[in-house]
């Protein structure tokens, strides 16, 4: 209950100190860093949430979800997608298979930390989806919640946070495809989430 309380905490400091920012005009190159959850495992590219979310935005979103990545992994082949996409945001939603394989924490920190540093350095703005804690009883109860250390990094990087959307998908057995994974429905939940999330923080014109 505590770590839950910390974790709201430190996501309402985020959400307060986050600045608004200018809206990203149709046709904005968009990556989107992740692993299967962005892929869109199980699923055509058109269903997965990054291609409901351009959808959503006029944005030109390029997947860059990669099956079984960890946050290693998306932080070596970083570089690359850049230089090839040159983006103006990118979403990055890493970690999953870094609590799966029970890998270091400091280890997922650190990666994400640089993750969002060169995003930063390429000129780019980078915002940070939590992903949530493998949790049996969390599957059960339909109540899975992320770690506390996503809304550390945000805060301490002063990155925006979008932290209960991927949560909120995958705590409805409705939406999944799998335990692990989101469904056709699952991902246009997730895109909708995402997109009204980057609306508050300025990043889509509201009407």
């Amino acid at each position: 209950m505590r770590a839950a309380s910390l974790a709201l905490f430190l996501a309402l400091l985020v959400a307060c100190s986050a600045k608004k920012v200018e809206p990203l005009p149709a046709g904005t190159v968009v990556l989107a860093l992740g692993d299967s959850l962005t892929a869109g495992y199980g699923l055509s590219p058109e269903q997965a949430w990054p291609a409901r979310l351009a959808e959503k935005t006029g944005w030109r979103i390029v997947n860059g979800g990669v099956s079984g990545d960890k946050s290693a992994d998306a932080l070596a082949r970083l570089p690359a997608l850049m230089d090839e996409h040159a983006p103006k945001l990118v979403l990055v939603t890493l970690g999953g298979n870094d609590m799966l394989r029970r890998l270091p924490e400091e280890q997922t920190r650190g990666n994400l930390a640089r993750i969002l540093e060169l995003v930063r350095g390429r000129n780019a703005q980078p915002v940070l989806l939590a992903t949530p804690r493998p949790s049996v009883a969390g599957v059960v109860f339909q109540n899975l919640s992320p770690p506390p250390f996503y809304a550390e990094i945000a805060r301490d990087r002063k990155v925006p946070l979008i932290d209960e959307a991927v949560s909120d998908v995958l705590s409805d057995p409705e939406l999944k495809l799998d335990q692990l994974h989101p469904n056709a429905e699952g991902h246009q939940a997730l895109a909708g989430k995402a997109f009204d999330a980057l609306r508050k923080l300025g990043y889509v014109r509201s009407n």
